[in-house]
């Protein structure tokens, strides 16, 4: 799903008198970014893109991110930003609203799905308006073309991404781990991809909404029963055969699948006979409630570009257990693990298992950890992450958006002054008087 929005930005342009925008000259770019999601259980969950105002994808380069940055120098941006993807720093909001009389603000454009003819179209658009663009990259579709088509069709894919991005002037990422794919790839220059950070509706999405009669249905009649449920897209990339290999040691759990897709009657067919429920798409306070309702929910998707359905679990109160790939180390880093959720190696049942045993076995660790993994996700709102792109990803767009364009317009200005060069003053007659 591709998404965008524009609006012009006023010309000529000028710099604000007053906020943290003002007192940047327009030699040296902002700092960086900022994450999103919907509510239904039939998207793809890290793969959704939101639109800004409202809700808001590996091999890794030789240079690590680093987690935070120094400000760039007037003379060369691109020097202090290129070694990776830069994090937000917190803005006065009083930058919006100068900008929004000054600048205007950029287009956005969300990617891929590429291949859909009016993501083109907007890119034009964007473009004859002469506005500053914003992608972001949601779905890691090269990771996605092989199972569902040919491996051929990978190399392609990535020209097109390149294509896209390179016409943009900033790309915004959900996760680390993907800016770092996007970086080995050559996508885009280094300094362009920023990170867009991430944020989840802890309202909607809280403890309270956890339901006895939810739990019945989730379970199938048996509610005392220990529950593991997972919600999201039914697609052959979330590797959710790996469900099955998990629910055979575990016979006296069951299973919830909250959301629809094309995977879902071959895993109907391998649950044949098996404690598991499908329950297709869920919306509003039921999908609250699929969540609050689980005991553990298990994510064995290796290629998230973030993990949406991850925080909703985790500010639903339940403790996850995730394979430590893509975006969802970046969910539960190395410091949180075991303390709010866990991680387990990628393919590695016995590790799964493990670790989902031990919650299902202890109801003071599971309380424990859910207590801890939604207090961790009250400090990521929708509001703060949506500010820091107004402050300052479509500032640093603007920024660099004004550096191309003069790049652009130098020939032509050597140009008319060479052909429009004004002829020199005659010499004053010089008079000899005796």
């Amino acid at each position: 799903m591709t998404s965008w929005t524009t609006r012009r930005s006023p010309r000529p342009l000028r710099r604000p008198t007053r906020g943290p925008a003002a007192s940047r000259s327009s030699s040296s770019p902002p700092p960086s970014p900022t994450s999103p999601a919907t509510r239904t259980a039939s998207r793809t969950s890290s793969s959704t893109s939101a639109r800004w105002a409202t809700r808001s994808s590996s091999s890794p380069p030789t240079r690590a991110c680093p987690t935070s940055s120094t400000a760039p120098s007037s003379s060369d941006p691109g020097a202090s930003l290129a070694p990776g993807i830069r994090r937000s720093r917190s803005r006065s909001p009083s930058a919006p609203e100068s900008l929004e009389k000054s600048l205007g603000s950029s287009p956005t454009l969300s990617t891929p799905l590429p291949l859909e003819s009016w993501v083109f179209g907007a890119l034009i658009i964007a473009k004859l308006l002469c506005v500053p663009l914003v992608m972001s990259y949601h779905t890691h579709v090269p990771i996605y073309i092989p199972r569902y088509t040919f491996s051929w069709l990978v190399k392609p894919m990535w020209l097109v991404i390149k294509f896209l991005h390179r016409a943009a002037d900033l790309t915004l990422v959900p996760s680390v781990a993907i800016g770092r794919d996007l970086q080995a790839a050559r996508v885009t220059a280094a300094n362009k991809i920023r990170l867009w950070n991430k944020g989840v509706d802890s309202e909607s999405f809280h403890p309270r909404f956890r339901s006895q009669e939810m739990r019945s249905r989730l379970t199938n009649g048996e509610p005392d029963k220990p529950l593991i449920i997972y919600v999201g897209r039914l697609g052959v990339e979330k590797s959710l055969d790996f469900h099955k290999r998990v629910m055979d040691r575990l016979p006296g759990s069951r299973i919830a699948f909250i959301g629809d897709g094309p995977f879902r009657p071959e895993l109907e067919e391998m649950f044949s006979g098996m404690p598991a429920v499908f329950t297709g798409t869920l919306q509003g306070e039921e999908l609250s409630q699929a969540y609050a309702s689980g005991d553990v929910f298990v994510m064995p998707s290796e290629s998230e570009t973030l993990g949406f359905v991850v925080l909703e679990a985790m500010s639903s109160g339940v403790p996850v257990v995730a394979a430590r790939a893509g975006g969802i180390p970046d969910i539960i880093p190395e410091d949180q693990e075991g303390k709010t959720s866990f991680l387990y190696i990628p393919g590695d049942v016995d590790d799964c298992v493990g670790k989902v045993e031990l919650l299902l076995s202890c109801e003071e660790l599971r309380e424990t950890m859910g207590k801890a993994a939604r207090k961790e996700m009250e400090k990521f709102g929708w509001k703060a992450a949506t500010r820091k792109i107004r402050n300052e990803q479509y500032t640093a767009a603007i920024w660099f958006w004004r550096k191309k364009r003069s790049q652009l317009l130098r020939p032509l200005q050597w140009v008319f002054r060479r052909l429009f060069r004004p002829a020199p003053a005659p010499a004053p007659a010089i008079t000899n008087q005796s």
